[in-house]
């Protein structure tokens, strides 16, 4: 199965273990030496309903992918998720 970014974003992403469902994708990140994902990334949660914010964003390597479905990731975290605050883009 062949899948393009545009598909991708619109599937959710859910721990295997847990079912705790982390988001849908909102970014990749490439290695432009080898030419192939390391990644995907999904936004935080807001906090007090995105008036201050959003938590960490979740960084979920392609190696923790178990599966990619018709509508769902399933990725398989051992330990605690990578979280990374975005960079804001403004300054």
């Amino acid at each position: 199965m062949m899948s393009y970014y545009s598909e991708l974003r619109y599937k959710e992403i859910i721990d295997v273990h847990t079912g705790f469902r982390l988001g849908y994708v909102c970014d990749l990140e490439l290695d432009d030496k080898e030419g192939c994902v390391v990644s995907l990334v999904t936004p935080g949660r807001p906090r007090f309903f995105g008036l201050l914010g959003r938590e960490e964003d979740y960084i979920l390597p392609w190696k923790d992918i178990v599966r990619v479905g018709t509508d769902i990731i399933l990725v398989e975290v051992k330990g605690e998720f990578m979280r990374r605050k975005r960079q804001s883009r403004w300054f």
